[in-house]
């Protein structure tokens, strides 16, 4: 056994523990100092209100997303067998954005079915309809690589970013506003009610992951294992699919397009636990949401009493870690 496979359990308590002292020192630092009383309730409620109302859903807003996106990424790069595959570069973000759009643009932000908002919904729809026409055009292509499925990606974002537009500059300023909020990732406005319409989605996504690791491990192994093995490739890309859109729409409909979570969170993880999914998929949870709570906690404090949008710092770390992991080996071409 090697030495990585036998530290791998400890690595995940280290990762958990990391986790949840970001989470404490997200909910905690900002511009208003917050002691235990206030906390607590013996001391000013202005500051109390601020930890319970405003920081903590924050914090675990920003943990919710980013351990949503990694899952994503984590089963991407194992269907696609790509470390570039996430839910930002294949266009399942464009998607679940351009969804929430469309709901914003004809008056259905607020508007239930039963009891999920229609936005989310739409954002869950537009996320599926992405990934499948990227992995229709890619799998059509006589030449199928990991070029041809993130050129795809790339260009299903583009078209539909410039719909996102297209509807903002038709809409009313109002609206114009809260399309505006759909293209750019961020959890600023996050509370207790938007994280609870939000987490069906999410936690009925990462459980459909979840039971496929098995099928996971022998499909990064490549199409051929794992159908000697009994598995069902089809089905369990079908699965799986359904599985990040879910996620991805509700992640988009709560916070926005958050990029490069997704990619950078699965492929740390892989390469201190190495492919196995069992451990890969936990870990990648909890080091993506420890990022997205990290970089929203720079994000809010960096330029204060300003704030960023938590996805322009998320961007500005993944994108160099994108076009590393672009060039490194060829990895792009293969």
């Amino acid at each position: 056994m090697s030495r990585r496979r036998r530290g791998g359990w400890a690595v995940l308590p280290a990762i958990g523990l990391l986790a949840l002292l970001t989470l404490l020192l997200a909910a905690w630092v900002g511009t208003q100092s917050i002691g235990w009383a206030d906390v607590a309730g013996a001391g000013d409620p202005l500051l109390g209100d601020i930890f319970w109302l405003l920081r903590l859903p924050r914090a675990l807003t920003g943990f919710l997303a980013g351990a949503g996106l990694a899952l994503g990424g984590a089963a991407f790069q194992a269907l696609f067998r790509n470390p570039l595959a996430e839910p930002f570069t294949l266009g399942v973000s464009a998607g679940a954005s351009a969804g929430a759009a469309l709901a914003l643009f004809f008056g259905g932000g607020a508007v239930l079915i039963g009891w999920l908002p229609l936005e989310n919904v739409c954002a869950f729809g537009g996320a599926l309809f992405a990934i499948a026409v990227v992995y229709a055009f890619s799998r059509l292509s006589p030449d199928f690589t990991a070029a041809t499925l993130l050129l795809a990606g790339v260009a299903v974002s583009f078209f539909l970013s410039s719909l996102i537009m297209l509807l903002q500059h038709l809409t009313d300023p109002y609206n114009a506003a809260r399309i505006f909020r759909a293209m750019i990732g961020g959890i600023a406005l996050a509370g207790w009610r938007q994280l609870f319409l939000s987490l069906p989605f999410i936690l009925s996504g990462a459980a459909l992951i979840a039971l496929h690791c098995r099928e996971l491990d022998l499909i990064y192994c490549g199409e051929e294992t794992a159908l000697s093995r009994g598995v069902d490739t089809g089905r369990a890309r079908r699965r799986l699919f359904l599985g990040v859109s879910l996620m991805a729409g509700g992640i988009t409909a709560l916070c926005g397009p958050v990029g490069f979570v997704g990619l950078a969170a699965p492929h740390i993880c892989r390469s201190l636990l190495g492919p196995g999914h069992r451990r890969l998929l936990p870990a990648s949870a909890l080091f993506g949401g420890t990022f997205l709570v990290a970089a929203d906690l720079l994000a809010r404090t960096a330029v204060a009493p300003a704030e960023l949008p938590a996805g322009v710092v998320s961007a500005l770390c993944g994108a160099p870690f994108f076009l590393w992991l672009l060039l490194r080996d060829g990895a792009g071409t293969r």
